[in-house]
């Protein structure tokens, strides 16, 4: 596939794609928060990660795009996404917002090879960034590319197989299915710092053999270096582990040369961000998506500031991808800085990213709690303990979530508000969230239940302990009463009678304890009076031998 193409192929005059990739990150010991992991990825030895400048609060850089986004967003996303105020007027932690980005600036090319023996294409790379979360462990990989004067069939391809973490299948020639057959990545001077092995299909067999856990292809594990998976051989202090399919998701700007070019088979495959012609699709499916994108481009419409989006313009949602297609000749639609461009990289991103954010965030705690009590023993005392502990703490950290990240609205304007609508339904959030809520409510249930089980059985020793230590209170208490005159004994005998007294109580009271249970079933059989004699000494007899 060439990338300049004839005169004659559909044209991308420029093309725009963001890769999201959320994955769980794994405490390291001491159980180090998500933030403090970012400061140490930073402060780490050899790590190419810097913690990105915030412009908001330096008017020399704070610009009118920045501003646009601000404003974009409700009074309580805002807080989330900027924080509040300023130096000493807002307390360390409260003001300050609960993200952090960190950028690697060392890779500057993405050289692509779709199919063996075909020319390269190289996209360039604006940004690499990692964002952090507090209190949350998950950390979101955004990669950002864009190439100008491309073949539609180009931009095709690369939305459909760039975003792959690891190869579905392979072909019986060896070629990756779905995959790339080369990726690079390129420094500024034009080195290859690492490449893809989506060919080695050896050693991805081999580790979910051995790991039961799909391995990373080179060159994302490259990219998220100092990371390391979770499951490999390498040592690392910062791991994660997986929390979606193998393809991630995208957005995806297209401004084409001629919009009305497009057929409906172009359009219901850009929709579902699928390849040209022959790599498969769904019909239906991608009927249904482009029928919601075009409402969702009447609903940007009818906003007034919108700007000037001709008709021509569409925006496609799916579950792992939102695609923007218009008309390169319109100036606002590729206004990188006021036009919808912009829009589409800031606004638009940071309402795709919380979004996903959301879904990795539940799919983490799924996998928490499925972790917890896979570990439960209700035999064993300790690890009835341990998933008291994790299960309270995921709780805690789960109410967190909801007050502090969790949002149903994000904004009033209409388009923003209907992209996050659509890409909520499509991730299909609110039912996830009713499921981890009440996974959570089910453990809280059971952890209650046997607090109170626990209560009752310690209220049904003390009650045995009561009643059987009565007697031995009724006994020594005859002692107070003067019945014997110990008044003229030495000390030390008064010692050694207190002694013959205390000692057998205390092995009493002990080895009463130690009987209450089956003391407890005596009393009710003695309190019963539908049964017996025999039926009493019966149930004495069961106190000290059992079948």
């Amino acid at each position: 596939m060439d990338a300049t193409g004839t005169g004659d192929e559909k044209r991308v005059r420029h093309f725009r794609q963001i890769l999201i990739w959320p994955v769980h990150v794994l405490p390291p010991k001491g159980g180090a928060q998500p933030n403090d992991v970012a400061a140490a990825l930073a402060a780490a030895p050899g790590s190419p990660w810097a913690l990105v400048d915030d412009e908001f609060g330096v008017p020399a850089e704070f610009q009118e795009r920045h501003y646009n986004e601000f404003v974009t967003f409700l009074p309580s996303v805002q807080r989330f996404l900027y924080g509040q105020g300023l130096g000493k007027s807002v307390q360390r932690g409260y003001g300050e917002s609960p993200i952090r980005v960190l950028r690697r600036s060392d890779i500057d090319g993405m050289r692509v090879t779709f199919a063996a023996g075909e020319a390269p294409v190289t996209f360039a790379i604006a940004h690499v960034d990692l964002y952090f979360f507090f209190d949350i462990d998950v950390v979101t990989l955004a990669l950002e590319i864009h190439a100008d004067d491309l073949p539609l069939t180009v931009a095709q391809e690369a939305m459909f197989q760039l975003g792959r973490a690891y190869p579905a299948y392979w072909q019986p020639d060896g070629q990756p299915g779905h995959c790339p057959h080369k990726v690079e990545w390129l420094s500024a001077a034009g080195v290859v710092l690492a490449s893809s092995d989506y060919q080695d299909r050896r050693k991805f067999l081999d580790f979910v053999c051995q790991h039961r856990a799909p391995c990373v292809s080179a060159h994302w594990d490259h990219l998220l270096r100092p990371f390391t998976l979770h499951h490999a051989d390498q040592s690392g202090a910062f791991r994660y582990r997986q929390l979606e399919y193998y393809r991630m998701p995208l957005m995806a700007f297209l401004a084409m040369e001629d919009t009305k070019c497009l057929t409906a088979a172009d359009h219901r495959r850009l929709a579902l961000a699928a390849g040209p012609a022959g790599d498969g699709g769904n019909g239906s499916d991608a009927t249904r998506i482009v029928g919601e994108g075009e409402d969702l481009r009447l609903a940007a419409r009818a906003s007034g500031d919108e700007g000037p989006i001709e008709a021509g313009t569409r925006h496609y949602v799916s579950q792992h991808a939102f695609v923007v297609v218009g008309d390169a000749a319109n100036g606002f639609f590729t206004d990188a800085e006021r036009g919808y461009l912009g829009r589409f990289r800031h606004q638009h991103f940071l309402l795709f990213l919380i979004a996903h954010f959301h879904r990795a965030s539940l799919l983490m705690f799924s996998d928490r709690l499925a972790a917890a009590v896979s570990r439960l023993n209700v035999a064993d005392a300790t690890l009835i303990r341990e998933f008291r502990i994790e299960t309270r703490s995921a709780l805690e950290t789960f109410l967190r979530f909801t007050h502090r990240y969790w949002f149903s609205d994000v904004s009033d304007q209409l388009q923003a508000r209907a992209l996050f609508d659509q890409c909520r339904k499509h991730l299909r959030l609110d039912p996830l969230f009713a499921d981890i809520r009440q996974e959570l409510q089910d453990m809280s249930q059971y952890l209650d239940g046997d607090a109170q089980r626990r209560q009752n059985a310690s209220m049904v020793r003390l009650t045995v302990v009561t009643a059987f230590g009565l007697i031995g209170t009724v006994s020594t208490g005859f002692i107070g009463m003067n019945l014997f005159d110990w008044t003229d004994y030495a000390p030390l005998t008064k010692v050694a009678l207190f002694a013959s007294i205390f000692v057998p109580s205390l092995v009493l009271t002990l080895y009463t304890v130690r009987k209450s249970a089956r003391l407890s079933e005596f009393l009710d059989a003695m309190s019963d009076e539908r049964f017996g004699l025999a039926h009493t000494l019966s149930a004495l007899r069961r106190v000290w031998w059992t079948k």
